[in-house]
């Protein structure tokens, strides 16, 4: 009986029905839009975010502490001035690897040009495959970890001598990519002899600087294998009360507090681990940036979350009012049903179950709605594809249900107070 009665309900009143399932799917389509966004953005906007730099710097720590410590570094704690190229691989073998998105070596010097103008010569990774001790291989390099910078003719090969010459270094030297360059490399002045592949529009002090293949300068130098810093570009969260407590002193957490920590991708985490894979280097996440993105995405997520939470008390209200006109309408026909024996309990049963089915229903509406528009959204506000997420179907239902139940709970208490005889009157 109880089915039946709601049967006849839906198959008498579509009109009615509609209107309510389609208050739901708009606040739904609202939710599941923001939600799909929400779940995805840190991801997507962080990425972007890769485009502007690094967020990690790595050098060894006998550099670091001669620069804290000036010349008086305690000869125990003295050791290699340089980074073994050959430790790199660990970088993309520690617990958040995946979240390496590229990284590149530096090796700095100085090169004096044949009318003896002092310029910096930088040896680096252009585009490197690297071979993991997984066997894989990933290919990584400034190429991708600046892709602002601007190449006027081509990038140089990783074991040519080809080289990136400073937008303002070729104006003052007259150079243009096909040109030859004659230099005198580091404190030995080590003459080489390269080719300008292309010019640099970096838009900052590379501009007046010689990129040239790291191997070269290692060359010159006599340093095989070895690098001087290396720049990190890493996907993380936003740090917290814990990530700065980690920052201060690992030591400090508690066992619980660590693991935490350590399984979580704060930058802090990501430093800790760089400094556990490769011994002897110090690792430092470079603040303005790694700040900046913290507060981006959080901004973003509190934004995503305002969002949802109006668009469902929106929904809300809306539903409020069009179940209470519904039981006013209906008036008669629970007088009838309380005349005739059904409690207000019972009667308010009915009413709910209805209005659970009209959750579902909308639930499910808005659901395909929502994902037409957090695509739409992604692409307008994000230049993004955001993919959907298995999570949110359940997450949609549940709060259209949830809102659906709240904004029925006014119109069940006009049932539980109707009174029979006033509604049958007449």
């Amino acid at each position: 009986m109880f089915w039946r009665m709601i049967r006849g309900s839906f198959a008498g009143r579509l009109k009615r029905k509609a209107l309510v399932v389609l208050t739901i799917a708009v606040g739904a389509s609202l939710a599941t839009a923001v939600l799909n966004i929400f779940l995805d953005v840190g991801d997507k906007i962080n990425r972007e975010l890769k485009n502007y730099g690094a967020n990690i710097v790595m050098e060894p720590r006998a550099a670091a502490l001669g620069r804290d410590w000036g010349a008086g570094v305690p000869a125990s704690l003295a050791g290699d001035s340089y980074i073994q190229e050959a430790d790199l691989p660990q970088i993309k073998m520690i617990f958040w690897h995946n979240n390496i998105v590229d990284f590149t070596p530096y090796l700095e010097t100085t090169g004096r040009l044949a009318g003896g103008q002092d310029v910096m010569v930088t040896g680096t990774w252009f585009t490197h495959e690297l071979a993991l001790p997984t066997g894989e291989k990933v290919t990584t390099g400034v190429r991708n970890l600046k892709p602002w910078w601007r190449v006027e003719g081509t990038w140089p090969e990783e074991t040519g001598r080809g080289v990136l010459v400073g937008q303002g270094l070729a104006r003052d030297l007259g150079l243009a990519p096909g040109n030859s360059l004659e230099l005198l490399v580091g404190p030995s002045a080590v003459p080489v002899t390269v080719r300008v592949a292309g010019v640099l529009n970096s838009g900052g002090t590379e501009d007046k600087y010689v990129l040239m293949p790291l191997q070269l300068v290692q060359e010159a130098l006599g340093l095989p294998g070895r690098v001087g810093r290396v720049e990190v570009s890493a996907l993380t969260t936003p740090e917290n009360d814990l990530a700065r407590k980690a920052t201060a002193d690992p030591d400090a957490l508690t066992q619980k507090e660590f693991e935490t920590w350590y399984c979580t991708a704060y930058v802090s985490a990501i430093t800790y681990q760089l400094e556990e894979a490769i011994p002897g280097v110090r690792a430092k996440a470079v603040r303005q940036v790694a700040e900046s993105e913290g507060i981006i995405l959080a901004k973003v997520q509190l934004l995503m979350f305002i969002l949802a939470a109006t668009a469902l008390a929106g929904t809300a209200l809306g539903i409020s009012n069009l179940m209470t006109a519904k039981v006013r309408e209906r008036a008669r026909e629970v007088g009838l049903m309380k005349a005739l024996g059904a409690s207000g309990p019972a009667v308010s049963a009915v009413f709910l179950a209805e209005a659970v089915l009209e959750g579902v229903f909308g639930g499910l509406a808005g659901y395909g709605l929502g994902l037409a528009l957090s695509w739409w959204i992604g692409q307008a506000a994000f230049g993004l594809a955001f993919s959907a997420k298995l999570l949110v179907l359940p997450l949609v239902l549940i709060l259209a249900v949830a809102v659906t139940i709240a904004g029925s709970l006014s119109s069940l208490g006009i049932i539980l107070r109707l009174e029979p005889a006033d509604v049958l009157r007449g």
